[in-house]
């Protein structure tokens, strides 16, 4: 196991690493075979959109095992992603958990400029709560996900685990670079 800062360095050299085109983690047979042998032991969770542009483990140079990603539109939380975060927290000893939006992200424009209907309103109706006013969509995405991460703070079963160095961060990704921010205004409490 290792820190939640050591985690967070990790996936900012794995992001530096695909902005330069130079990433790749190990999804070798032999990485498959380990993993199917051993089970997982991923360093960081990562809650992030379902856009088909947002590839989780290629922007970090993650290979198989090493991250636990839980994808839903708009990046919003509910009990079925707690649940799967409090799973990799407990169970697999998971430090560092990150929530991360991205620019250009449908969803939050969505809520922003369209009432949907259907089951997509659910989505909408969560990122509304967390944007309020706000038109500026880059800043939409900051706000949601910083419930998204107030979400995960709050939540009884993560909370307690802070005092074993369990951290939540924020984070951007910009689809047009491929790089991720880490907003200062996302920092954990």
């Amino acid at each position: 196991m290792i820190s939640a800062g050591e985690a967070l360095l990790k996936l900012k050299q794995g992001n530096k690493a695909f902005v330069r085109e130079m990433s790749g983690g190990d999804t070798s047979l032999r990485k498959r075979q380990e993993t199917a042998a051993n089970g997982q032991c991923p360093y960081a969770v990562l809650i992030c959109c379902s856009d088909s542009r947002v590839l989780p483990e290629q922007i970090f140079s993650a290979g198989i095992g090493e991250l636990f990603v839980i994808r839903v539109a708009g990046n919003v939380m509910d009990d079925h992603q707690l649940g799967s975060v409090e799973y990799a927290a407990e169970h697999l000893g998971v430090k560092l958990i990150v929530v991360m939006g991205h620019d250009g992200c449908g969803a939050v424009h969505a809520a922003i400029h369209h009432e949907p209907e259907g089951y997509i309103r659910f989505i909408t109706d969560e990122i509304r709560r967390a944007i309020g006013d706000e038109t500026d969509e880059y800043k939409a995405c900051c706000l949601n996900v910083r419930r998204s991460m107030d979400t995960i703070e709050e939540s009884f079963a993560i909370h307690r685990e802070e005092e074993h160095g369990l951290r939540v961060a924020g984070a951007v990704y910009h689809l047009a670079t491929g790089e991720v921010d880490f907003p200062d205004c996302l920092a954990g409490r």
